[in-house]
């Protein structure tokens, strides 16, 4: 975690858990590609909620564009924006690879059973956990980046241009955005733009791309995650000390916050949810970990909420469709039913 204070300093006079494992420019240079590739996956996010309002009845048009209104207000680019990217980069480049290997497993073990139990509200649970993905995702393209390039002669040049190609996807990304909420609109009515009569044609792919996308990448870091952390144990005895409380405890911790995203509004409950599953993270590093662990889950939680905080519209906005969309289920339900029991006098 102390990377760039460690070593400038003699390891000699430090304690094991603060001498440095990992060129302090190859951390910055993994911290960058997650940055932006959580940037990148909340402009495709933020195109997709927008594409979905704009396809909503013309009967909702006065909500529609109120809501559009509210996104375009928070979407804007400036310091704030630019301040909490610098801050999620240094948060993912202090964090250690261990302990977001952690991250990793913890989010795949949530999001398979919470969408083997999410049933009829797959689309929605989808929505929702690709926001709630962004800290994890950060987490999976570094320790995959940090197991890919392992024992590499040229890792910094080999991590210098998969940075460069983050930094132009993430800024591609974001113009996708701003051209998006500018002007689809009226591009899409006057069919002159072939940005946006792509999005109007074939829109609809574009949360499937994404969820194919974070398996693809999720599932490199898993790999990455089990190899990284079976490293640090000297036996088969503590890797099953440290395998089974963490499948049996998170398991447990995935059956509760599924009852309590039905309870509680969908903000809340991902606050909530947050909060259990880096403390439960928390728990079994103060028991099987080092000190340096809990230091750095402790910096996860404010990773966590750097990235969610900004993107709680995002949330809102999933659960308000998926609301509206069951309302004009009901509401096509009543209007069948008359007509049905019609036909049936009829005969």
């Amino acid at each position: 975690m102390l990377s760039f204070i460690t070593s400038f300093l003699p390891t000699s006079y430090l304690p094991g858990w603060l001498t440095l494992d990992t060129n302090p420019l190859d951390c910055l240079l993994q911290g960058l590609v997650g940055a932006c590739g959580i940037s990148v996956l909340c402009s495709l996010m933020r195109v997709h909620l927008f594409l979905e309002e704009s396809w909503s009845d013309k009967n909702e048009e006065d909500k529609s564009s109120q809501r559009t209104s509210s996104h375009q207000r928070r979407t804007k680019t400036g310091l704030p924006g630019r301040l909490q990217f610098i801050f999620v980069t240094w948060i993912l480049t202090v964090v250690g690879s261990r302990v977001a290997s952690l991250v990793v497993l913890e989010f795949c073990l949530r999001a398979v059973s919470g969408w083997v139990t999410a049933g009829p509200e797959s689309r929605k649970f989808l929505q929702q956990l690709l926001v709630q993905s962004q800290f994890s995702l950060g987490c999976a393209f570094s320790c995959g980046l940090h197991f890919l390039h392992e024992g590499a002669s040229q890792r910094w040049l080999c991590l210098l241009l998969a940075a460069a190609l983050s930094w132009f996807l993430a800024k591609q990304a974001s113009l996708l955005l701003h051209h998006v909420m500018a002007l689809y609109k009226l591009h899409s009515s006057q069919r002159y733009c072939g940005i946006c009569i792509s999005l109007l044609t074939s829109g609809r792919r574009l949360l499937p791309m994404l969820c194919r996308a974070m398996i693809i990448t999720f599932t490199v870091a898993v790999v990455a995650a089990i190899s990284t952390i079976n490293k640090h144990f000297l036996s088969a005895t503590e890797a099953l000390r440290f395998w089974t409380p963490l499948t049996i405890c998170y398991t447990l911790l995935v059956v509760y916050m599924q009852e309590e995203q039905h309870r509680l509004p969908g903000s809340q409950a991902v606050l909530n949810a947050v909060v259990v599953r880096l403390g439960g993270l928390m728990v079994l590093m103060l028991t099987v970990g080092r000190w340096a662990d809990v230091l750095h889950i402790l910096m996860c939680f404010l990773g966590e909420a750097s990235c969610l905080i900004p993107t709680m519209d995002l949330l809102d906005a999933a659960s308000s469709q998926d609301e509206e969309d069951y309302t004009d289920h009901i509401k096509r339900d009543r209007r069948r039913r008359p007509q049905a029991q019609e036909k049936e006098h009829q005969l």
